[in-house]
Parts: structure tokens; sequence; C-alpha cells
């Protein structure tokens, strides 16, 4: 083990890490240089999910959307919480049952908030 920049450990990584991108850079120049390059108007046209453009993709869509997003997201993790406490509930006792009591006291109010401030109505 003498003093050098780079400790003897990493060269593996790194000869990896360069066999790689060496591999990548290899792989798609080939990929350029053998494939055949024959664009036409049809091929060169964007289109959605297979089907020809009907109008501008760029629309803005109304807030709400992002707000029952944002609350299914939260909510959703929010359950997933719920699976450890339920895997050790019997080791967890009494005390893992008032916090987990507390826990969704505290998700109750925020859905109750959610629906009275009218985040949940999909107009």
């Amino acid at each position: 083990m003498g003093n050098t920049a780079i400790p003897e450990n990493y060269i593996p990584i790194l000869l990896y890490i360069g066999i790689a991108f060496a591999f990548t850079a290899g792989s798609l120049l080939v990929g350029s240089l053998i494939r055949p390059s024959r664009p036409y108007r049809a091929k060169l046209a964007p289109y959605e999910s297979g089907s020809p453009l009907f109008s501008d993709a760029r629309i803005q869509f109304p807030m709400r959307y992002y707000i029952i997003a944002m609350l299914f997201v939260i909510f959703d993790i929010e359950i997933i919480f719920m699976m450890p406490w339920a895997v050790r509930f019997q080791s967890l006792g009494l005390l893992g049952l008032i916090e987990m009591l507390v826990f969704l006291g505290i998700l109750l109010v925020g859905f109750w908030y959610a629906w009275k401030k009218g985040a949940l109505e999909w107009d």
C-alpha cells in the first residue's frame, strides 16, 4: 500500500467504466455507419402514438390536474409507509398502534382539508 494518487482497489472499477463507455461509443459508431439512411417526408413527420397530429402538443393543462396528481402522489407515498408497520404490527405493541393512529389522524386531516378546498373535484 504505497502512496498512489489512485488507490489500487479502484483500478478495476475505472477499467470497467472505461470498457462500458468504449463499448457504448463503439456500438453507436458502428450502428451509424452500417444502418441505411433514407429519410422521406412521412418518416420525418412527428406523430402521437402512431396517429397523425391533429393539434398543437403545447397546450396548457388546468392547474387542478397538477394538484390532483400531487395529492395522489402524496397520499400514495403515505400509504406505502403503512406496509412496514403492518408487517411488524405484533412486535410494535401499543406504542406502535398509537403512533399509527396519530399518523392516520394527520392523513385524514390533510384529506379533509383537500376535500373542503375542492382540490378533489374534477370539473
